[in-house]
Parts: C-alpha cells; sequence; structure tokens
C-alpha cells in the first residue's frame, strides 16, 4: 500500500494552515484549524488521485506538520 506524504504548514501573516503535497498533484487546501484541514484532506486525497488516474481500494498518509512563531522580547 503506498504512503502519501502531506505537508500541513501554517502561514502566519493568512492565519491559516495549508496543506500540500509532492506526491499528489493539485492538493492545496487550507483551514484555520489543523484538525479541520486534516479532516478536509482525508476527503479530497481520493478524488484527487482518481483525478489523475490513480486507483486504489486503500491508502495511507503520514501528516507532517510545522508552525513556526516569532516572539518579540
Amino acid at each position: 500500500m503506498p504512503e502519501y506524504i502531506i505537508s500541513l504548514s501554517w502561514d502566519s501573516e493568512a492565519a491559516v494552515w495549508i496543506a500540500t503535497s509532492g506526491d499528489i498533484p493539485g492538493l492545496i487546501l487550507e483551514s484555520g484549524s489543523l484538525d479541520a484541514l486534516i479532516e478536509r484532506v482525508r476527503f479530497a486525497v481520493p478524488e484527487l488521485l482518481e483525478l489523475n488516474g490513480i486507483t486504489q481500494e486503500t491508502l495511507s498518509m503520514c501528516f507532517r506538520s510545522e508552525r513556526r512563531e516569532e516572539v518579540r522580547l
């Protein structure tokens, strides 16, 4: 079963989480909540894979998140 890596990163200027993947063409989603974004990705990925001609019964997704904050002292 192939594993698809989903990158989740925080955009502090827009105050949203963004999901992208080098493994899944066309995957660019955003949400103000990390949990809501993961849920959106779970529904979007099978549809995007099908649109790209990739059909599978099951798939594995690995979510990798990163958030950087700047703090003034």
